[in-house]
């Protein structure tokens, strides 16, 4: 097995630690020389991809990949690797058996609190979303026409090691804003990673909601974070008069509550299922420092 992953940050190198083992060969692109070879000091063949011109090196690593992960968000001309490479990837990757698309809960939209599944209709709102929302077209049209599984992974909000409210509160940025009814899902990173390699051991396309069992309020895992650490949390905001970048803005103009039913009923069991019990591991392991 050769796992090559586009984009291999923060969520890509937990999918790198979830297929590392005997006969499996890991590859990672990033965007810069020194961020690759702190992929190479964790055991990942390096290459640098900058999203418009594949080098000769990560070109041939690329004739011997079985398994392909696209982690790098698209752009307004589209997903930049599927631009490069839609027309010839099989000739590129010709032993290529499986597609990961590492997609977002965005492109739901705003639900109103309400539940959403992977039947449910997008209705992306950002411009990011939509862009998405093309990507995972794209990439599930290739697979069909390649024959092979290509699956979507739709992430909620992601943390663990070293991105968290522990870290947040220890840092003194951690904010409790408080919008009336908002809810986020959220996912452990390591979930990810599992997740990715569970579906691709299986050969199992299409899409897939990666998030936990407990969609909540914002503000409810700032205070059970301060709780665990002892501290006290930082006071109640209200949304309305918070100062915010507009992105982070853009994040409280979409409620929903995000189901991973049909994962599980894929017999995926989430080693972190809610927030609650993943801040409590997270802090009593010390790891949540990274």
């Amino acid at each position: 097995m050769h796992v090559m992953i586009f984009g291999c940050g923060y969520s890509g190198t937990a999918i790198a630690k979830a297929f590392a083992g005997a006969d499996v060969r890991i590859s990672g692109t990033t965007r810069s020389a020194d961020k690759a070879e702190t992929l190479r000091s964790q055991g990942i063949e390096a290459f640098v991809f900058d999203g418009e011109t594949i080098g000769k090196d990560l070109l041939h690593a690329m004739q011997g990949v079985t398994h392909l992960v696209q982690s790098i968000a698209p752009r307004e001309a589209g997903d930049p690797l599927i631009n490069l490479a839609s027309c010839w990837v099989d000739e590129m990757m010709p032993g290529l058996q499986w597609i990961g698309y590492l997609s977002t809960v965005g492109v739901y939209g705003d639900h109103k609190g309400g539940w959403v599944t992977e039947e449910t209709v997008c209705l992306p709102v950002s411009g990011r979303s939509k862009e998405r929302l093309e990507a995972e077209d794209a990439w599930l049209n290739l697979g069909k026409d390649l024959g092979i599984p290509a699956a979507v992974l739709r992430l909620s909000g992601i943390y663990g090691p070293g991105r968290n409210a522990f870290v947040n509160l220890d840092r003194g940025t951690a904010r409790r804003l408080i919008k009336k009814d908002q809810v986020f899902n959220r996912i452990r990173v390591e979930d990810i990673g599992a997740s990715a390699r569970y579906l691709a051991d299986r050969s199992l396309g299409g899409i897939y909601n990666i998030t936990d069992d407990l969609p909540g309020p914002p503000q409810d895992v700032i205070v059970e974070a301060a709780r665990l650490m002892g501290v006290e949390p930082p006071p109640e905001q209200p949304f309305e008069t918070a100062e915010l970048t507009p992105m982070a803005r853009s994040f409280y103009g979409e409620n929903k509550r995000v189901s991973n039913a049909k994962l599980k009923a894929a017999g995926f069991a989430f080693a972190f299922p809610n927030y609650p019990m993943s801040l409590a591991q997270l802090w009593q392991g010390g790891t949540w420092r990274g």
